[in-house]
């Protein structure tokens, strides 16, 4: 068998991606699929073409052609064998099959094309082979990534060394214009170079008595009560030039990569409030999991931007002899939520009696699949009502002097709790950390990134609404956006459930377990 190339086109004759195989021009190419649709007829049963030079075989995909150009010397049980398997990783990657779906996806197809067909031949793999020799990663790639990002983080300190001499210089300036030590408070600095390469620490000119100890390591977590004042905020590194030792550390870490092989992680440090928490391996003979992404983009002054929630069933069974099964599910009846099935499942049946059952009733469920199993039902949710968002955020900066006092809310609906909550504020460059004046929760500086991180690990009826209040030297508002937000959730907006299992060879039907999670995926304030 000779595959020239594989292509998927819409029932209107346009060619949405294609993957050459052999050594043809390309107007060549072009010409064949340009000559498909005119050579396929409605109501016809046959899944191929012939024509005096290939051989079309194709099969429907919905509203789409999964195509193959052969040549007439190929093996037609091949050819139809090759169809089917691309027909299973079609709806593997794109998450619609239709044109935007295939347009997203169309790197991901293409890459999963190449490893099915090799030159014109078909290759002898699976789909769970090819979802597995895609999703590889490069150890080489990593370590090219950590030795890159090494040097931006070196360059970044650089540039903020350079910052730093060009503070102290407005410094001597305005000390010898006006004397005493008020351009330091106009700098949000509790901290003066003696030039002694010694520090002295100075209390906060405004009579409060606060003021930036020393501290070790900028990047923990400040712990503070629950709507109680911060009188203190902690401190950077003395060193404000390049941190050697945070170079040393690195340079250690690559080191021992090189020596022993490991897995590389672009940041070391521990992160909190993950999106999706790693979830812990079945148990159960059937464990389908119900997990939504929610995407939403807000303005500053109020109003959606872009509100986008995309979900998943999946099914994961531990034993061969269980996946004779049938799922049936109850769903709340939202007719802004548009479901799609797999290819495979029986799509009438899910329409007049919402049961999940393949197309080939014989057939079992695959098992043992890796992540969360098979994926069997997809759904999506597009809105631009506000009162349905999950977390609201508002944030008010305001210039007063040379301080800039910035005021941020957050609020969500009731009967919608929250875990891991982590909001990020971007900040301007700044010498020191901000200082916190009240906050609800927890609060991290990242300084490499001058970024503010306000965490609440877990939003309910106690804490519908918080706020945190702190202070950085005068800068524009606009600094202070995008501000993002991470967070998990186990109440769904399509409130689906699992009623119950549906055995088909008799008997009791097997344990089960369900799973439901929304995660945030991209949450913005802009």
């Amino acid at each position: 068998m000779v595959v020239l190339a594989a292509s998927i086109i819409s029932k209107s004759g346009k060619a949405l991606i294609s993957r050459q195989f052999v050594d043809m021009s390309r107007i060549r190419i072009e010409g064949y699929l340009a000559a498909f649709p005119k050579l396929v007829g409605t109501g016809k049963q046959h899944t191929y073409v012939e024509t005096e030079n290939v051989r079309y075989v194709y099969q429907p995909i919905e509203s789409l052609y999964l195509l193959l150009v052969t040549n007439k010397q190929s093996n037609i049980l091949e050819d139809l064998e090759t169809v089917r398997l691309l027909s299973k990783l079609v709806p593997e990657y794109s998450f619609s099959l239709d044109e935007e779906g295939v347009c997203r996806t169309a790197f991901e197809l293409i890459f999963a094309f190449d490893e099915v067909i090799s030159l014109g031949h078909k290759e002898n793999v699976t789909v769970a082979q090819v979802k597995q020799y895609c999703e590889m990663e490069s150890h080489e790639e990593k370590l090219h990534k950590l030795v890159l990002q090494s040097k931006i983080n070196e360059t970044k300190d650089v540039m903020k060394r350079k910052a730093s001499e060009i503070d102290k210089s407005k410094i001597e300036r305005n000390r010898g214009e006006k004397g005493g030590f008020m351009s330091l408070q106009s700098m949000g600095s509790g901290r003066m170079d003696t030039g002694f390469g010694s520090d002295t620490n100075l209390s906060s000119l405004g009579g409060s008595g606060s003021g930036f100890g020393p501290s070790t390591d900028v990047d923990s977590f400040s712990t503070k009560s629950k709507g109680r004042p911060v009188a203190s905020a902690t401190g950077p590194p003395k060193g404000l030039g390049m941190q050697l030792g945070k170079t040393q550390r690195t340079n250690q870490f690559l080191e021992s990569l090189k020596a022993e092989g490991e897995v590389i992680v672009e940041d070391v440090r521990p992160s909190i409030g993950q999106s999706k928490p790693a979830a812990p391996p079945p148990t159960d003979p059937v464990t389908l999991t119900i997990e939504e992404k929610i995407n939403v983009t807000l303005k500053r002054d109020g109003g959606i931007s872009n509100f986008n929630v995309q979900g998943t069933l999946s099914l994961q069974i531990l034993n061969q002899e269980d996946g004779l099964i049938q799922v049936q599910i109850e769903t709340s009846g939202n007719p802004a939520i548009h479901f799609n099935t797999h290819p495979n499942i029986n799509k009438e049946l899910f329409s007049n009696e919402n049961i999940l059952g393949l197309k080939e009733p014989s057939r079992p469920f695959p098992a043992n699949q890796s992540g969360d199993g098979v994926s069997l039902l997809r759904w999506r949710m597009q809105s631009a009502d506000d009162s349905i968002l999950p977390l609201t955020i508002n944030c008010w900066p305001s210039v007063s002097g040379n301080e800039t006092y910035v005021n941020i809310e957050y609020e969500t609906p009731a009967q919608t709790d929250l875990q891991n909550v982590v909001i990020f504020v971007p900040l301007p460059a700044l010498r020191d950390a901000p200082r916190i004046q009240q906050i609800d929760g927890e609060w991290r500086y990242d300084s490499r990134n001058s970024v503010l991180e306000w965490s609440v690990v877990l939003i309910d009826n106690s804490n519908r609404s918080g706020s945190l209040e702190f202070v950085v030297p005068a800068a524009d508002p606009d600094v202070f956006f995008p501000i993002s937000a991470r967070f998990t959730s186990s109440r769904t907006f399509s409130d689906l459930k699992v009623a119950n299992i549906l055995p088909l060879k008799g008997g009791s039907p097997p344990k089960f377990s369900q799973r439901t999670l929304l995660a945030s995926e991209n949450y913005q304030v802009v």
